[in-house]
């Protein structure tokens, strides 16, 4: 739980515009005329404000007045701060269901498979902005600022509630002449070859083994922590490595990358919209929620 913020440190917008609009122009008089207020009663704004916080924020010389070292500082965080409020009103007003959506998302999922179709979700709801930060792994939402998060695993997630997007299939992908050189025709030739792994997923080329009935110890090579770094090492000829085939669509397309072997493997996890329970109803969440949901319904 947070602490709560001692009122002293908390002024009113009223003080603090007032505060804002004085450092800016130079001038109570000034102030207070785009104010519409008098010039006493910005005076008594900003005395309410240094005697709030216990500190000078202006010198006063005579009929001038001028900033302090601290209040120069001050007003300009001020400044932004009264700006941030003002543009999230402003948009709130112009479109109330509007807002922004903190999403985390799986890298090469975000970039490879989200954000093409992005555009699509912000032309039917504009107003929402999306703002996307990357997670390989399970977080706490309440030490993190975020809204939601694209999860790939169990349906598993404590305090959380969560929807299924879609499955995953995983194939050896390699490149021509990798495959020219190794001249895979069975399973097990495979382990014949430079193994690529994903570090999220230490047990996939066991698993793949097993249920293609090639027994022994697999000998692995690079681990990455990406599907999109593993990819591109497949390509170059490093290796062979499993990869979700919605993900190198494109590569298999362009040839850049091949099956090693035509045996595919359905993942036991699967890619989740997972957000807390609190946020459920937040307004962009649930835009995103059900466009999400019916972008991924054939890929179930």
């Amino acid at each position: 739980m947070t602490m709560q913020t001692p009122r002293r440190f908390l002024p009113s917008t009223a003080v603090l515009a007032a505060f804002e609009a004085t450092a800016r122009t130079g001038s109570m008089t000034l102030a207070a005329r785009e104010l519409s207020l008098t010039q006493s009663a910005v005076s008594r704004q900003i005395k309410i404000l240094e005697k709030q916080l216990e500190v000078e924020l202006f010198v006063r010389e005579r009929q001038t007045i001028r900033l302090t070292a601290v209040g120069d500082t001050y007003a300009r965080e001020v400044r932004e701060a009264l700006h941030k409020i003002s543009t999230a009103s402003f948009n709130l007003h112009a479109n109330p269901s509007g807002g922004t959506l903190n999403l985390a998302i799986l890298p090469t999922f975000g970039t490879r498979w989200l954000a093409p179709r992005l555009p699509r979700f912000l032309a039917a709801n504009p107003g929402i902005t999306i703002n996307l930060a990357t997670r390989l792994s399970y977080f706490d939402f309440r030490t993190e600022a975020l809204d939601a998060a694209i999860h790939f695993g169990h349906p598993e997630w404590p305090g959380a509630e969560m929807v299924l997007l879609r499955s995953e299939e995983v194939v050896p992908a390699c490149s021509p002449a990798l495959k020219r050189q190794h001249g895979f025709r069975v399973a097990g030739d495979l382990k014949q070859a430079p193994l690529l792994s994903i570090s999220t997923r230490p047990q996939a080329w066991d698993r793949w083994f097993s249920l293609h009935d090639v027994p022994g110890r697999t000998f692995q090579g690079m681990v990455f922590d990406q599907f999109a770094t593993a990819a591109q090492a497949a390509i170059a000829g490093v290796g062979v490595a499993l990869l979700p085939t919605f993900l190198i669509k494109d590569e298999l397309a362009s040839r850049k990358l091949v099956r090693a072997i035509n045996l595919p493997m359905e993942s036991p996890e699967r890619y989740h919209l997972v957000w807390p329970s609190e946020r459920a109803t937040y307004p962009p969440l649930q835009a995103f929620r059900e466009w999400l949901v019916a972008e991924t319904a054939p890929d179930r």
